[in-house]
């Protein structure tokens, strides 16, 4: 939002040699008036600008000296050496256009001269044969042809030389070129000069003059000699495949051009040029030169790419507007299309697919342009219905979805210009008339919105034909797009084409009416749907619109904005929101904060002054759902003026909103709030010199459109003080026990600050510094963030620290500085691998410490290194990275040689990836290329290699292992031991570690000593335990050994990844330039290789690529062609052992081919994306070969390898589309590979075609696994992969034959399921058009005969597939073809199988059929009448005749989809099925089913459970079709609800009461206009029964759901008719429910105990005491409900049932359950409020709310019915409680319960530090229950505050004295416990025992706030400190959260 700085220009100076400085020098005149003064002047200065100045007067000059009209010897002179000059100067060089430009001014009398001195300096350089020379030649050329007289004149009179040297430089380049093969770079650079060459080439043809005539052509003429030299040159570059692209394509061009500027007669250039186009040249008819310069072109077959760029010279080169080509320009035209056409079906690159885009595109602007001239007899061949138009139209559809963006942007071109060419055609006709306008508008109508090319195409035909036809079809399709608008994917496109239509529309409005009222219906059209959307549609939606909509629509009309507002202000109270809904509040703020961020709101004043109120705005900073508060804070943060003033409200605001919005969980929420206080700080500053300035005018402050007249000083002052308040909240939330999202927010925010206002340097102003606000204590606070568990901390801790002035970050103490060192050095062995992380921060943090070097060199008994002459900063940092990694490697080399002994021992007390990890940060954070001490790091970095590969040795034979994840050599009994011995042998040959040469047997009381394991190794065969650290003895667990070997391996990688990234490298070998030499980068490269050939651990391989990849491209870039090749030859290498399948191989054969697929991808990522990429072209042609099926007699290893590594390389993304020619291959290879009789080979191919899967369809897009978003057409699918059209066929065919065979045998083909998969997710689209070639309709009998397969998936996956494969319009009659393949009832011989396949595909096709959008009603009723005729004929299937359950399932499903569609009655008759009589078809079949008769066979039939789900769901559907017709007393319904709930069978019970509980669930939300039939009220006993008897858990579930949701009244008082308990009884037995089932039945029957304690509460209100003990078992039953450990949806329950019984018992005028139990109730309320997960914190906050909202306690607050955020609501839900105390008249009662919350007495201090300190030291990763959210000492902050204010307010009774008693002798214990253990922690607790000193801190900032309140009550503490912890604000409860810690400095 800031106003960018322009950058100064920087422009290199012109420089002359000494003999042309001589001359000058005497010429110049003594006046300096003269040219050669003004030169000498110019080139004086060393500032390409300041000559500019000088450049600019030559001419001015020579004007003024032209008197006679004659060149002096002066002038002559210096216009020689301005010729120098200016062919001495860079292509891109300001100075050159100047120049140039100045001499084309040249008086007449001066010009010949000037030519004469280029013409001369000219030719002397283009005699040059020095190969490094022509590039800069040929910029002189193309400069002096380009806007330049003077240059182009001496280019014209050196045409000769200069053809001559373009054909010898051509040459010469393309031979250097070839010398450098493989060397990328060198031949980068050869290859841009050659495109430079043809450039220059074509330039000279076109702007010569020379070249206009026909002099030049005489053959025996040097002139056309040359001429004919270069077409051949460049005839050979069109057809070269090794020069880039783009060099052919510039080749193509200039061939063309050659050819029409050489050949006579011109006329007949179009014919000639069409003969080689379409291959027809008679070559005895050409010119021998002709033929001698493009023999390729003319005699031979031209590749698709050079025909390809011929059309392009072909559509560039002829000028399409010229009339005198006549007829022959119009048959060019058109023979070019069509070979376009033609190369569109066989070009599959994406390059070349790009290329023929943007031809295509040339080619419509190119029939735009012919049309224009007015060429009659093109209109019929290039109108919409030509059929050019109609190929045109096919390549638009097939590439609309291409994965290219520019492709896709070309077809918007493409058919832009195709509706312009149709347009053209109609000669001025109503467009809107024409039928093919109005046809394409239809067809794309109909398409589904899921197709992103409909949107750029709608858009395109809005812009050439109006909106209004398009509305008029459908007004509602405003409200379909934004409906799309929830998927981000077709978010830009819906956005961008509803801006092309409200624009449209507004125009076209604004044209048609007199006054204003149109804008009223454009409001209704595009307005109202975007308000509907802000307040009722779904969150990702709503995000959408407010991001992509509404700016375009405010800036199309802004006056739109109090249109909006007025209507969102009525309803806002109305539509408050929730944590799932922004309601109109959050749309309101929505709407402000775009408008005044796109500047429609002039100020804050207009904001709140006139649209909003202040209240408002502060209801929105807290409410519920985040997106609002952030919408809300954006209203306040964000400006699109940058120097606006902040107004002291909004600064409140915001200071109000930081209090609330730290600790925000999700990460999105808490980056835009980050970035939102950013712009707000900018604004601050940059609006602060603004004020600055204007006090130094020392004028009255009159800002414009603002409202206030303060003072610059006064504001100025205000800034600070706000920015001081900001930091001090910031500080305070940096509590013990914050959680990560405030630290991350705190330490984010403050950055900003730090970054936003830094140490102003010279004369500048800042009108706040952070640093001036961090005292000792904070900058420990800082310090200690380096401990958080989260790495996020860390780096915002230490950007943050290394933001502020050294002066600040400087430690003074030198003892302080050891303790830390020492600190970091333990932290860098520990066990927990975040500590070595904070070790790393810790270390680089030091290195900035200027005292380090000293107490390192004591350390390390060394001389302090000896600063360089640079700047002493860096060298301090540098000499200290230095000494701190020399450490680091003294103690690595200790402990590696120890856990060469042991590497138990290592695992257990200093794993060693501590210390490289230290190592790789250090060197990360220094500068590693420009070092001052470069001898002093050799030793160091060739130490570092070796350490590397010493760890690497002693770790590699655990991960190597065929099992790394279970192995350790020690276990605890004989067996185990013995299975372990195999690994242990497999492991031998590549080990060197002693310790793995035998098992060791555990024994149980077996230990031993560090001290003495050095002497005992060699014999040791039993131990238990290892000793670690501090002496304790621990479990060495397989995982511990594991992670030791696996970060070791990782942090190696890394190490070994930074090192060949960051050090400079040697450029020849023994130079003394660089630190890595060939040598260490090679070894590097071979350690790798080992490293992802060898390991199976996918950790340690995955993190060997990570630097691997960064190797590759170190030596990607090398200029050392050697070092270059390297690359080449480890690709090679690997490709043959993979080949070779030798025996031997270490090469890991399972684990999907470990880390060999990570290699080759290291390899290939790396090749140059801009050149050819001939390794990866040629590695995939050799994998995708291997991977093929081989001979039985082969091994299938190389095929393995060969899948899995295709695999890997489809995967990549960096790879892109260069992979995208080799998908049909892969996917050949993988269907084939399924059929493999290896389980490894088919493995792999599943893998491979799963991959392909994804990079054909996309990413999976949503949950349904077929759905449109990740579906293709069948015509763009076969287009972009053309040879897989005629393999799927053959294999669909060929497995149609297997299956569908007489035989009866089972068989089942591999290859089916692939085939089918892929076939299920191509669709046909409306837009296909009737092209036979790649018709669907082949494959329809192939897929119908699969769904014959013995397999049951394979049937389902057949009628699945065929579903895409039938046009909406065909699915009627196939089904009814598929209904009459079906057997009679008296047919003898039939398949189930055959009866199942088809009718799954009935049931399919049926079930799409009626969800497509675009029939007509009338139409869909008659085609599934006519199908439900068909499918009577067939009702056998349905009965008892039918002896299979599995086709009589499908078949009533059939019936059930039947009964759903067409149950509706129709305008004036009846309802369908009614009028066929089908159900009383459906009855028969119910009522003589086995629901009514019971089950004859037994419960194991094949298909019950399906049959029973079907049959129970047509049941229940003819329940409620006759229930619905003649009420409950119909004598018609087959089969009553009871009976179907008495069911043996669970599944006809769980169906059946779905169906109930979705009935009652309607009726109780008030959804359903009717009521409930009376017969289900009279159900209440059937439930009570079922509740007693049923013991399957869902069902148990849904009968409590479906009492909870009846009224108690109706069936509490028939428990004991029914069960034989009394409603007390039944309450006692549903909470025993509650309290021992699994939590979905424990939710469920909570819900209904609180229901029935509701009940009892209302009915027994004089009698309540009956009911105490249930009412105190609730209670319980509600407390341990809502612990943390508990399921979500447990809590969720209590949260609701707490939410709905708030007014009985939390808020009532009385505690009905006694004060214990409503505290008890309350204390569940705080619980759940900090919650961890979001929403149980969400439902807590119902609660709060309801609470707020009861009559007795809406007053205490000002947000009473307002939906609120946990963080506030906590803080409101105590303020109530304390209310409701003194209301209570209970203070004193209630008063030790809070104190104790307060003191946290629940909590045995001793007992959780030990707990936590066991669970830390014994289980690496088990994690217990942990809360990342809630923050203690928050609780107590707000819960001191509010008792303060109560104590200090309220007129209670004093206690008496020996009422506190318990709670002052726990507190003062609890004091003396904490200074115990404070005083046993290590001097750096703070690091080393972080969670332990944490813990103790919490305790005590609550024994102090106990302590405090224990004394007020005493009356020992004075007013002072009851104001002072009694205030509001949160910077003055700093005592409660912050730590009191020493000075740190």
């Amino acid at each position: 939002m800031g106003v960018k700085k322009k950058k100064e220009m920087q422009v290199a100076a012109l420089t002359i040699c000494q003999q042309d400085l001589e001359t000058l020098r005497s010429f110049a005149d003594v006046e300096g008036k003269n040219l050669a003064s003004l030169l000498l002047h110019c080139v004086q200065f060393t500032d390409g600008v300041s000559q500019i100045h000088y450049i600019k007067q030559i001419v001015p000059l020579l004007e003024r000296a032209d008197k006679n009209g004659v060149c002096d010897p002066t002038a002559r002179s210096c216009l020689d050496i301005l010729a120098g000059i200016y062919l001495s100067l860079s292509l891109k060089n300001p100075l050159k256009k100047v120049l140039a430009s100045s001499l084309n001014g040249l008086p007449e009398c001066f010009l010949t001269e000037a030519i004469h001195s280029f013409t001369c300096r000219l030719q002397k350089e283009l005699s040059t044969t020095d190969l490094n020379s022509y590039r800069k030649v040929t910029d002189n050329l193309s400069s002096c042809m380009e806007n330049f007289n003077v240059g182009r004149a001496s280019v014209n009179n050196l045409l000769e030389n200069v053809l001559h040297f373009l054909q010898k430089s051509l040459i010469e380049i393309t031979e250097e070129n070839r010398k450098y093969t493989g060397n990328h770079i060198v031949q980068t650079q050869l290859m841009n000069d050659l495109l430079v060459g043809i450039r220059v080439s074509m330039m000279l043809v076109q702007k010569i003059q020379s070249f206009q005539g026909n002099l030049w052509k005489a053959s025996n003429s040097s002139l056309w000699r040359s001429m004919c030299s270069l077409l051949s040159i460049f005839t050979k570059f069109l057809s070269d495949d090794d020069l880039l692209q783009t060099i052919q394509s510039t080749s193509g061009l200039a061939v063309i051009l050659f050819i029409k500027t050489m050949f006579d007669p011109p006329e007949k250039v179009p014919d000639l040029i069409r003969s080689l186009l379409l291959h027809s040249v008679d070559c005895t008819s050409l010119p021998e030169w002709l033929v001698s310069s493009c023999r390729s072109l003319c005699c031979a077959e031209v590749s698709g790419s050079a025909l390809l760029f011929l059309c392009q010279g072909t559509l560039a080169m002829f000028d399409w507007q010229d009339e005198s080509m006549g007829p022959r320009r119009e048959a060019l035209l058109l023979d070019t299309a069509h070979i376009l056409f033609t190369l569109s079906s066989q070009i599959k690159e994406s390059t070349l697919e790009m290329f023929l885009s943007r031809i295509l595109v040339s080619w419509t602007n190119s029939a735009i342009h012919v049309l224009e001239s007015s060429s009659p007899s093109l209109k019929n061949s290039l109108s919409g219905n030509s059929s050019i138009a109609g190929r045109l139209l096919e390549y638009v559809y097939t590439h609309w979805e291409h994965p290219l963006d520019a492709l896709r942007h070309q077809t918007k071109i493409i058919f832009k210009n195709l509706l312009q060419m149709h347009w053209l055609t109609i000669e001025g006709a109503h467009s809107v008339t024409d039928p093919f306008f109005l046809g394409l508008t239809e067809s794309l109508l109909r398409l589904e919105w899921h197709v992103k090319g409909k949107y750029t195409c709608l858009g395109c035909l809005v812009e050439c034909i109006g909106i209004e036809h398009i509305l008029a079809v459908d007004k509602t399709i405003p409200s379909q797009i934004l409906e799309v608008m929830g998927d981000q994917s077709l978010v830009p496109y819906a956005s961008d084409l509803l801006e092309t239509m409200f624009k449209n529309h507004k125009n076209h409005l604004k044209s048609h009416t007199v006054d204003s009222m149109w804008i009223d219906q454009w409001h209704e059209t595009w307005v109202s749907p975007l308000l509907f959307i802000l307040c009722e549609g779904n969150l990702d939606q709503k995000s959408y619109v407010i991001d992509y909509y509404l700016p375009k629509l405010l800036n199309c009309s802004p006056e739109s904005l109090s249109y909006m507002v007025k209507i969102l202000q009525t309803s806002a109270d109305a539509k408050i929101g929730s944590c799932n809904s922004r309601g109109a509040l959050g749309a309101l703020m929505a709407c402000l904060r775009t408008a005044r961020a796109h500047g429609h709101l002039q100020s804050a004043t207009d904001a709140w002054g006139s649209l909003v109120s202040s209240a408002r705005i502060k209801q929105g900073l807290i409410h519920q759902h985040s997106q609002v508060r952030v919408d809300t804070l954006g209203l306040l943060c964000e400006s699109n003026r940058s120097t606006e003033i902040v107004s002291s409200e909004e600064m409140q605001l915001i200071e109000f909103f930081i209090t609330y919005n730290l600790n925000t969980q999700s990460p999105g929420v808490r980056q835009q709030i980050c970035s939102l206080l950013k712009k707000l700080f900018t604004r601050i500053q940059e609006s602060s010199q603004v004020l600055y300035k204007l006090e130094q005018s020392k004028s009255k402050y009159e800002p414009e459109n603002e409202s206030t007249d303060q003072h610059p000083s006064d504001s100025l002052e205000q800034y600070k003080n706000f920015m001081s308040s900001i930091s001090n909240s910031l500080f305070e939330a940096l509590f013990p026990g914050s959680s990560y999202p405030t630290r991350f927010s705190v330490l984010t925010i403050l950055g900003s600050i730090a970054e936003v206002f830094p140490v102003p340097e010279g004369r500048t102003r800042t009108v706040y510094q952070l640093s001036h606000d961090i005292d000792a204590g904070r900058f420990q606070t800082l310090m200690e963030c380096f401990t958080s568990t989260f790495e996020d901390v860390k780096i915002l801790a230490f950007d943050l620290l290394m933001k502020l002035p050294k002066t600040v970050i400087q430690f003074q103490d030198p003892e302080k500085l050891q303790g830390l060192f020492q600190a970091a050095l333990e932290l860098s062995i520990s066990t927990k691998p975040y500590d070595c992380v904070t070790a790393s921060y810790l270390l680089n943090f030091l290195i900035c410490q200027d005292a380090l070097s000293s107490f390192l060199s004591t350390y390390l008994k060394t001389q302090p290194v000896a600063y360089g002459d640079g700047d002493k900063s860096c060298a301090v940092v540098e000499s200290n990275t230095l000494m701190v990694i020399k450490c680091l490697l003294e103690n690595l080399e200790q402990e590696v040689s120890q856990a060469e002994n042991s590497l138990l021992q290592a695992a257990a007390s200093f794993p060693m990836y501590g210390r490289i990890h230290c190592v790789t940060g250090a060197l990360q954070k220094l500068s590693l290329s420009n070092l001052q001490l470069v001898s002093e790091w050799r030793p160091v970095v060739e130490k570092l290699l070796l350490m590397s590969y010493k760890v690497s040795a002693v770790v590699s034979p655990v991960i190597q292992s065929s099992s790394p994840e279970g192995l350790i050599p020690m276990d605890t009994d004989t067996e185990s031991a013995s299975r372990l011995q195999v690994i242990l042998n497999e492991i031998q040959p590549r080990d060197t570690n002693d310790y793995f040469s035998q098992t060791k047997i555990l024994k149980e009381h077996d230990s031993f000593d560090l001290e003495d394991l050095n002497a005992s190794v060699p014999s040791i065969d039993s131990s238990t335990e290892i000793r670690g650290k501090e002496g304790k003895t621990c479990d060495v667990t397989a995982q511990m050994v594991l992670v030791c070997c696996w970060r070791s391996m990782k942090e190696i990688a890394l190490l070994l990844g930074t090192l060949c990234q960051l050090l400079p490298m040697q450029s020849v070998q023994e130079s003394s330039d660089g630190l890595l030499t060939m040598e260490q980068v090679k070894d590097m490269g071979d350690y790798f290789k080992q490293q992802l050939l060898q390991s199976r651990h996918r950790g340690a391989f995955e993190l060997a690529y990570t630097g691997f990849v960064k190797l590759t491209e170190v030596l990607n870039r090398c200029p050392n062609v050697s070092l270059q090749k390297l690359l080449e030859q480890w690709l090679w290498n690997v490709l043959e052992e993979i080949k070779c399948s030798d025996p031997s191989s270490k090469l890991c054969a399972t684990r999907r081919s470990a880390g060999i697929p990570f290699y080759i991808q290291a390899l290939l990522a790396s090749e140059s994306k801009k050149g050819k990429m001939d390794l990866l072209k040629i590695t995939m042609k050799e994998l995708i070969s291997l991977a093929r099926p081989t001979d039985a007699s082969k091994s299938t290893v190389p095929q393995v390898h060969a899948l899995n590594i295709l695999r890997a390389l489809f995967r990549d993304t960096r790879l892109g589309e260069n992979v995208i020619p080799y998908v049909a291959d892969g996917a050949k290879a993988a269907i084939l590979g399924f059929t493999s009789p290896v389980w490894a080979v088919r493995n792999s191919s599943t893998l491979l075609f799963s991959t392909l899967i994804t990079r054909i369809f996309g990413v999976k897009k949503g949950k349904d696994e077929l759905s449109k978003k990740n579906r293709m057409t069948g015509r763009e699918f076969f287009s972009r992969f053309p040879e897989l059209y005629p393999f799927l066929l053959r294999q669909l065919e060929a497995v149609a034959n297997i299956v569908d065979s007489d035989t009866g045998e089972l068989n089942r083909h591999p290859s089916m399921f692939l085939l089918l998969l892929v076939l299920g997710r191509l669709y046909p689209s409306p837009m296909d058009g009737t092209s036979s070639a790649l018709s669907m309709a082949p494959f329809v009998p192939f897929i119908m005969r699969c769904g014959n397969s013995p397999v049951y998936r394979s049937r389902e996956m057949a009628a699945r597939a065929l579903v895409p494969f039938v046009m909406i319009d065909q699915i009627p009659n196939t089904i009814r073809t598929l209904l009459a393949k079906l057997p009679d009832c008296t047919d003898q011989c039939f398949r189930q199988n055959h009866i199942h396949g088809t009718l799954l595909q009935v049931f399919h096709l049926l079930q799409a059929y009626s969800d497509s959008k675009h029939i007509t009603n009338s139409d869909f009723q008659q085609e599934l009448t006519d199908v439900t005729v068909c499918t009577k004929a067939k009702l056998w299937l349905a009965k008892r005749q039918n002896p299979c359950l599995v086709t009589r399932a499908v078949y009533i499903d059939i019936l059930f989809l039947l009964t759903c569609y067409l149950d509706r009655p129709t305008k004036g008759s009846q309802p369908v099925l009614e009028s066929l009589g089908f159900w009383e078809e459906v009855n028969r079949i119910v009522s003589r089913s086995e629901l009514i008769t019971g089950f004859p066979y037994t419960f194991t039939a094949p298909g019950l459970p399906q049959y029973l789900e079907s049959l129970t769901k047509l049941a229940i559907a003819a329940v409620w079709a006759a229930v619905a017709k003649a009420g409950e007393q119909s004598t018609d319904i087959p089969i009553s609800f009871s009976r179907l709930l008495e069911s043996a069978f669970p599944e006809v019970r769980s169906l059946t009461l779905d169906a109930l509980l979705e009935r009652f669930s309607l009726a109780t939300s008030g959804l359903r206009e009717k009521g409930l039939p009376p017969f289900l009220c009279n159900m209440g006993e059937n439930f009570l029964m079922l509740a007693m008897k049923e013991r399957h858990p869902e069902c148990i579930c849904k009968i409590l759901k479906i009492l909870h949701c009846m009224d108690p009244s109706e069936w509490l008082p028939q428990t004991w008719h029914c069960v034989h308990l009394t409603p007390k009884e039944f309450l006692i037995w549903t909470m025993d429910t509650a309290a021992h089932e699994r939590s979905e039945i424990q939710s469920a029957a909570l819900r209904l105990a609180s229901k029935v304690v509701a009940h009892h509460m209302q009915t027994w209100e004089e009698d309540r005491d009956s009911i105490a003990p249930e009412l105190k078992q609730w209670v319980r039953l509600i407390v341990s409900s809502c612990g943390d450990h508990l399921p979500t949806e447990s809590r969720l329950a209590a949260a609701e049932v707490l939410t709905s019984t708030t007014p009985f018992f939390l808020t009532s005028l009385h505690p009905v359950l006694g004060l214990q139990d409503t505290l008890s109730l309350w204390r569940c309320v705080f619980t759940l409020l900090q919650s961890e997960e979001q929403a149980v914190r969400d439902a807590a906050t119902e609660i709060v709310t309801t609470a707020l909202s009861q009559e007795n306690t809406c007053q205490s607050t000002e947000f009473a019915f307002c939906q609120v955020d946990a963080s506030i609501a906590l803080a409101l839900a105590l303020a109530v409680l304390c209310d409701l105390l003194q209301q209570w008249d209970q203070l004193a009662s209630g008063l030790p319960v809070l104190l104790g919350w307060l003191l946290g007495e629940d909590d045995d201090l001793v007992v959780c530090v030990e707990n936590m300190q066991q669970l830390e030291d014994d289980h690496l990763f088990e994690k217990a229950e942990v809360n990342f959210w809630a923050e203690p000492l928050v609780f107590v902050k707000y819960l001191n505050k509010h008792l303060f204010s109560l104590l200090s307010n309220s007129d209670w009774h004093p206690l008496s004295p020996g009422s506190l008693h318990h709670l002052q002798r726990a507190v003062s214990k609890q004091h003396q416990l904490l200074s115990q253990l404070f005083r046993e922690l290590p001097p750096t607790a703070e690091f080393l025992k972080t969670v332990e000193l944490t813990r103790l801190r919490i305790q005590e900032e609550r024994t102090l706030a106990c302590q405090r309140l224990l004394a007020f009550l005493e009356g020992k503490e004075g007013d002072d400190t009851l104001v002072l912890s009694a205030s509001d604000s949160p910077a003055e409860a700093s005592q409660l959260t912050l730590p009191s810690t020493e000075a740190a400095c």
